[in-house]
């Protein structure tokens, strides 16, 4: 195991206990995730070891890397992200001129493979084989990491770095925000979109909560904690947009893992009270942040 001894976010060193979660989808296993006492930045500690972290991924349940189809909640999964492709690509050509992009944690490309075909050149970073695999069979450069990246696209040469819950995956934390402000261009565009713990279903949920997805996910932004570390990395927050569908699916798997069993009707009513609270707070169950260099 891997313990944090200092916060991703601001370095402080005293941590409160937040909540601990099973891990419902490959081991079964329990976790603590802490919140520091400085900034109130919420991660997963103690975390796998770096090098075993690609085991807690081996399962097919783990959609976007196996693009199994097998029951309901994934063919409602694959109906939704087809849908939403659309809605990216707008989103991203209303933030960036057309030239190179990169879809950082890109699965198995199904993101890409639309943004080639609407005239972007376009790269991908995916470090699951599997994975990287059926996006490179779909026409995709899709790269296993960093390293393979930096003699591909140029410094000041990436008009827009897309992260589609991505960020709270990445372990190298520090050392990515860096190559992403160094690839981008001056004008380009940086879009994350991850989960939010402030949202109702969130609260609704607890422990159950199907976005806290712990080891994966190493980390638990909110609105204010996202936007102190990418300001930390020289990026300029400039719209905040919601993922409706989010709260939906997410409030899915967590009423199966609550209860063990599926109640479509609940899931799907908790789901809409959420996005019916957010109209109002803006603590919608996801998030995209649209970030600018400095």
């Amino acid at each position: 195991m891997f313990n944090y001894n200092q916060c991703p976010i601001c370095k402080g060193e005293s941590f409160k206990a937040f909540i601990s979660c099973k891990d419902h989808t490959v081991s079964n296993e329990t976790f603590d995730i802490v919140s520091c006492a400085s900034c109130s930045f919420k991660f997963t500690n103690p975390i796998p070891a770096i090098k075993d972290l690609g085991n807690y991924y081996k399962s097919e349940e783990y959609i976007s890397h196996s693009d199994t189809k097998k029951g309901l909640i994934s063919k409602l999964y694959h109906w939704v992200r087809n849908y939403t492709i659309g809605k990216k690509i707008k989103l991203v050509s209303e933030y960036s001129s057309k030239g190179i992009i990169l879809d950082y944690g890109c699965g198995t490309g199904a993101f890409l493979k639309v943004c080639l075909q609407n005239g972007w050149k376009a790269f991908g970073m995916e470090p699951d084989e599997g994975a990287r695999k059926i996006a490179q069979e779909g026409g995709v450069k899709c790269f296993e990491g960093k390293g393979q990246l930096e003699d591909q696209i140029p410094d000041n040469g990436v008009k827009a770095i897309t992260l589609w819950h991505v960020l709270e995956h990445v372990s190298d934390l520090e050392d990515t925000l860096n190559f992403f402000y160094r690839k981008l261009d001056p004008d380009g565009t940086l879009i994350v979109a991850v989960p939010n713990h402030r949202s109702y279903d969130a609260q609704n949920y607890g422990k159950f909560w199907a976005a806290y997805d712990v080891p994966r996910h190493l980390y638990h932004f909110e609105r204010q904690t996202i936007k102190r570390l990418l300001e930390k990395h020289k990026f300029d927050l400039v719209e905040t947009l919601p993922m409706k569908f989010d709260s939906f699916y997410v409030s899915m798997l967590s009423e199966k893992y609550q209860t063990g069993s599926m109640s479509y009707l609940k899931a799907f009513t908790k789901g809409l009270m959420s996005n019916i609270k957010a109209n109002s707070s803006g603590e919608y169950s996801s998030l995209i942040y649209i970030f600018k260099k400095k």
